[in-house]
């Protein structure tokens, strides 16, 4: 069985991290929450997607072209992805 994510690093620095993920139908198991020490902006290039965030009332939905910053601390999770969704995640130091 293939994994339920790829993700290649395309760009690494001490402050900066650029990466290409490809999502199989990938959701964050139940009851987990993302929580990141950096902040993290992320762009649809290909797919659809679900994004749950701590607090808010309605999940966020994602399509080609859409693009989401999430603060660093700002718990968060994959709801529902298309098989394929492609991303680009540019992760850098919190302000």
């Amino acid at each position: 069985m293939p994994a339920a994510e790829k993700t290649d690093v395309l760009l690494e620095t001490p402050g900066v991290k650029l990466e290409r993920i490809v999502s199989m139908g990938h959701v964050t198991p139940p009851g987990e929450w993302y929580d990141q020490d950096r902040d993290e902006w992320v762009l649809v290039l290909r797919g659809r997607a679900r994004i749950r965030i701590e607090g808010e009332t309605e999940d966020r939905s994602l399509g080609v072209g859409d693009h989401l910053l999430l603060r660093a601390h700002v718990r968060h999770r994959v709801e529902w992805t298309d098989a394929p969704t492609v991303w680009l995640a540019l992760r850098y130091p919190a302000p």
